[in-house]
């Protein structure tokens, strides 16, 4: 059996973080391994709290892990502090970890801030050149290329520059555009992942789409058909949500 590895906040309503990557992994078929970067208080209406978990733990919690088992593919989640990114850029270099997925969690849906301010500049300098695929939302790729987002156009153009800090390759998810929902892939040309946008609040999109790739390259899939196949799950995802508290849940398949 493959195994996937996500170093990721820990959410309490279950749908987002740590608990949102495992079940994705599941539901592919592919052995889950976590290691905590943050803890949250949350629930439907939004994170409430965070305590961060020191760089020295989550570098601990890695090389004993890694010591042991090395996952086919990883995914970065919530990074709250400049020091836990150099901690998992050094571990990710130490191991030589394959098939490295980064979701560059900033921002919540309701406007917490989930990152101290010095972070996006350390996922640049640290973790980027290290990447397969970096998947940002639109929000989290205006602050990673310094393009401020408002069309497809502009997308692009986040993206080409994403890929100039070392990124393999990027993925702008466009859920957030008004009256479009299409992902700009960049791996040097272009390709465009469609979807019907679908209205209403749902949590842990970002989670489960970039989670998706990772099981599928742990899986030996290529990146672009990792992509795509992770952009078909997430239709059905969306098909089979419920409601939960206040917001719509991903159900995993």
């Amino acid at each position: 059996m493959k195994s996937a590895l996500t170093i990721a906040g820990f959410d309490p309503s279950g749908g987002a973080g740590i608990q949102a990557d495992l079940k994705v992994f599941h539901s592919y078929g592919v052995y889950g391994l976590s290691v905590v970067s943050a803890l949250t208080a949350q629930n439907s209406g939004g994170v409430r709290s965070v305590m961060p978990v020191s760089d020295h733990f989550v570098r601990r919690q890695l090389t004993v892990l890694l010591d042991d088992m090395k996952p086919d593919a990883t995914k970065t989640g919530m990074l709250y502090s400049e020091a836990v990114v150099d901690a998992v850029a050094h571990v990710v270099k130490r191991y030589s970890l394959e098939n490295f997925v980064i979701d560059p969690v900033i921002l919540s849906s309701t406007g917490k801030h989930l990152a101290e301010k010095g972070v996006p500049d350390a996922i640049r300098k640290k973790l980027l050149p290290l990447c397969t695929v970096v998947t940002p939302n639109i929000y989290e790729a205006s602050v990673l290329s310094g393009v401020h987002i408002q069309n497809m156009s502009d997308m692009e153009k986040a993206a080409v520059r994403i890929s100039e800090y070392g990124a393999g390759n990027v993925i702008i998810t466009g859920g957030h555009l008004d009256r479009i929902a299409m992902d700009v892939v960049y791996d040097v040309e272009f390709h465009y992942l469609k979807g019907r946008k679908i209205p209403g609040e749902f949590h842990g999109t970002g989670c489960a789409f970039s989670a998706a790739i990772t099981a599928l390259l742990a899986k030996g899939k290529g990146f672009l058909e990792a992509a795509e196949l992770a952009k078909g799950f997430m239709k059905t995802a969306f098909k089979r949500s419920f409601r939960a508290g206040g917001v719509m849940k991903l159900f995993d398949l």
